[in-house]
């Protein structure tokens, strides 16, 4: 060569060195890569894990930059943006409640539960069961009796709701519980507002019993639990969630710490009885005490239960209203 100069080649380095050549990036799985392709049953399995773990690795790694540029932009820092939920995508409901509105007002002031609120009646709850109930149904009952005061639980022996009724409002009972079950399991929860209705008929699900939960708190004490109604937004809602609250006792003993909470998320009521637990001055902690369930509701009622000639205010009926994921009726 001229000028004695030596020519690195793509394994040398500067000074005649052996350099190995840049690995490339490895890529577990490019971009038209699909688990469905793989035949054999254990290594698509084995895949898609892998291609989960990956994908959550990607996810962490682009919240943590973005976290590093709002910190470095700080007050310049565009907001976050907001995700898309079924919740905030709901469709608007006409029925909505106004808490400004007279005349929602005026029907607040002369339904059936305005006694209740005025403090003129004293919640006392019957807590029943279909006929010949089993033991899981049973502990429920007894269970449910703890959670909201002043309940008593009797059993049916066969007598018909339209004969329980009359006897309850002769005793002064205002509200009536009714748990039915199917193959041993609680499936249906119809709550009848004595003497003058409403009746709501629901479908209950997902029931755990105390020792069925993890990490529950101790048995609950006889004080009057405080009542939390969440998303009852609609006048069908605003119903039910008015109901529930008529089961308690108007003045809750925060000494307590007890909370019942009746959660409505996409026409879902989830049940939760839980004790607060203050860890500090500025933390505090919950502990569930069970039991727990959901709801469905099915169908609300006029009146007290009466199967054959009642008139309902609202049924749920499927073809008709589940047209859309985002139309909620609570």
């Amino acid at each position: 060569m001229a000028g004695g100069d030596a020519v690195s080649g793509p394994g040398t380095g500067a000074a005649g060195q052996d350099v190995e050549p840049a690995a490339p990036e490895r890529v577990l799985f490019p971009p038209t890569f699909s688990v469905s392709e793989i035949k054999n049953k254990q290594r698509r399995h084995f895949m898609f894990l892998r291609w989960k773990q990956q994908q959550r690795k990607e996810k962490l790694a682009l919240k943590k930059k973005r976290r590093k540029e709002r910190e470095a932009l700080g007050d310049k820092a565009p907001p976050k943006a907001v995700p898309k939920t079924i919740e905030n995508q709901r469709i608007y409901d006409e029925t909505t409640v106004d808490p400004n509105d007279e005349e929602v007002a005026f029907d607040i002031a002369n339904d059936e539960f305005a006694p209740y609120f005025n403090r003129q009646t004293v919640p006392k709850i019957l807590i029943t069961t279909s006929d010949r109930p089993r033991g899981r149904t049973v502990r429920f009952c007894e269970q449910l009796s703890t959670v909201i005061p002043n309940s008593h639980v009797y059993y049916r022996r066969g007598l018909a709701l339209k004969r329980i009724i009359p006897q309850c409002i002769a005793r002064d009972f205002t509200d009536l519980i009714v748990i039915n079950e199917d193959r041993k399991i609680p499936n249906g929860l119809v709550l009848s507002h004595l003497p003058d209705g409403p009746t709501a008929h629901f479908r209950m699900s997902s029931v755990r019993l105390r020792k069925e939960i993890k990490r529950k708190g101790k048995e609950p004490t006889e004080h009057v639990p405080e009542v939390i109604l969440n998303n009852f937004t609609t006048r069908l809602g605003h119903s039910i969630g008015r109901m529930f609250a008529s089961l308690f006792p108007h003045d809750p003993q925060f000494i307590g710490r007890q909370v019942a909470t009746f959660h409505n998320q996409r026409d879902y009521i989830f049940f939760r009885f839980h004790r607060y637990i203050f860890k500090s001055e500025k933390k505090v902690g919950i502990q569930e005490l069970g039991p727990r369930f959901t709801l469905k509701l099915r169908s609300l009622q006029k009146g007290t239960f009466d199967s054959k000639f009642g008139e309902y205010e609202w049924i749920h009926k499927r073809r008709e209203m589940d047209t859309s994921r985002r139309k909620f009726h609570l």
